[in-house]
């Protein structure tokens, strides 16, 4: 029996700006070869199928078409609801997808035995038993009363989370003993477990209730599905509690490791191995870090746009972030950095200083006097602590400028007004004194 561990797909992510429509579309093909060359029973999802509440109908539609493509593989699909994925959004097609040998369960239910789920393999024999948890509210499960700390707050909500799966884990091993032959238990879960190393893109999910899930306190299922870390990882150092991670990189900062989807193979009952696949990169994406002078010869190993006259075939265009260390202050630094990618076949998404540098910046303001600098640099050097990266940030940043241009003029005409009058009064008085 072999199952397929994913999660934190994050459909309909607008990342900077760019759609991650086609870098999905082309991951859920891969995905569908993937579970046919591996004769795979089970699909697991675990928590955030999309990045909002609310998805782009674009998004939907992909979901709905995966759901649709998977059909050919006679592979069981489980979708679990995610801290990102609306319990309504996930909920109203439900009943619809059990027709279609999907099982989406998008938040927590009134009875244990509910999150219970029944494989079955492609000959309708029982293959394994999921308890199938998703991402769990605290209002779902603990009641907030007056004069709690919030130790004890956190101690409630994990003590009744710990509960829920053992109120699982328990129906499913009655379910297991009524079955020929025993089957192997996978539990699923889309939480913070303590020691699981995150990244830029992952969102704090128990903020004020629960930082983490001791992973001491899953039960003794065979495998246990996680979501919402985006790195794949092992828990307590162990082979059996796994994060998948998410199928393509959901920030500048995920990419230094490889993207995989986990194939967890049981012998009977038992979990005989697990092994990741690695995902393909279907959008060319790079970090480049360093002074200027290192990310221009980084940029060198960029190819060039092609022109009109040259291959029908362009090198794709990678995607670029760009954090500069530099000692000297760049008030010009967006167009240095547009200056030297213009020829090249990269978008730069996000273009930053290095925090140091930002610092030392301030701390180099602290030591000089007003009277060694000019308006417009007491301007730039106040634009140059704050971080206009985002394309947002960036029109912010050119209004921002053409006001204070505005500001400036305005007060130097004034300026000269109030000049010329004094002007005027002082030659008035010099006459008054002369008559």
């Amino acid at each position: 029996m072999r199952i397929i561990h994913t999660s934190d797909w994050h459909l309909g992510q607008n990342f900077y700006g760019k759609s991650r429509a086609q870098e999905h579309r082309l991951f859920m093909q891969w995905l569908l070869e993937q579970i046919q060359l591996n004769d795979v029973d089970a699909l697991i999802i675990a928590g955030d199928i999309f990045d909002t509440g609310t998805p782009p109908s674009y998004a939907r539609s992909l979901y709905n078409q995966f759901i649709v493509d998977i059909q050919t593989t006679g592979c069981k699909l489980i979708v679990l609801g995610g801290n990102h994925d609306s319990v309504a959004t996930l909920g109203e097609s439900k009943q619809l997808l059990e027709c279609l040998n999907a099982t989406v369960i998008p938040g927590a239910l009134d009875d244990a035995s509910e999150h219970i789920v029944l494989v079955q393999d492609k000959q309708q024999n029982p293959c394994a038993i999921v308890c199938a948890l998703p991402y769990l509210r605290p209002r779902d499960l603990v009641l907030s009363q007056s004069g709690e700390s919030s130790s004890d707050k956190q101690r409630k909500l994990g003590n009744e989370i710990a509960s829920l799966y053992q109120q699982c884990f328990s129906e499913a091993q009655r379910i297991n003993k009524q079955q020929p032959q025993p089957l192997p238990i996978i539990a699923t879960g889309h939480l913070t477990t303590v020691g699981a190393s995150t990244s830029e893109s992952v969102r704090d999910i128990y903020i004020g209730s629960l930082d983490a899930f001791n992973a001491t306190l899953f039960p003794d299922a065979d495998y246990i599905a996680l979501g919402h870390i985006h790195r794949p990882q092992k828990i307590a150092k162990t082979e059996h509690i796994r994060y998948s991670g998410s199928p393509i990189p959901l920030s500048f900062d995920e990419l230094s490791g490889e993207k995989s989807v986990f194939l967890a193979e049981f012998n009977q009952a038992s979990l005989a191995e697990v092994k990741a696949i690695e995902v393909p990169r279907f959008q060319a994406m790079a970090s480049l870090k360093g002074s200027l002078a290192d990310i221009e010869q980084a940029l060198a190993e960029f190819e060039c746009k092609p022109s009109d006259a040259e291959s029908m075939t362009p090198p794709k265009t990678t995607w670029l972030s760009i954090e500069v260390a530099q000692q000297d202050f760049l008030s010009d630094l967006q167009t240095r950095i547009a200056d030297i990618t213009e020829p090249l076949a990269v978008e730069v998404l996000q273009l930053k200083r290095a925090r140091s540098q930002r610092q030392q910046q301030i701390e180099q303001l602290d030591n000089e006097t007003l009277s060694e600098l000019s308006v417009d640099d007491v301007f730039e050097r106040r634009l140059a602590q704050e971080d206009f990266s985002e394309p947002e940030q960036q029109a912010r940043l050119s209004r921002v400028k053409s006001q204070f241009k505005q500001v400036v003029a305005q007060v130097e005409d004034r300026s000269s007004n109030l000049d010329t009058d004094i002007s005027k009064v002082s030659k008035l008085g010099l006459a008054e004194d002369k008559a």
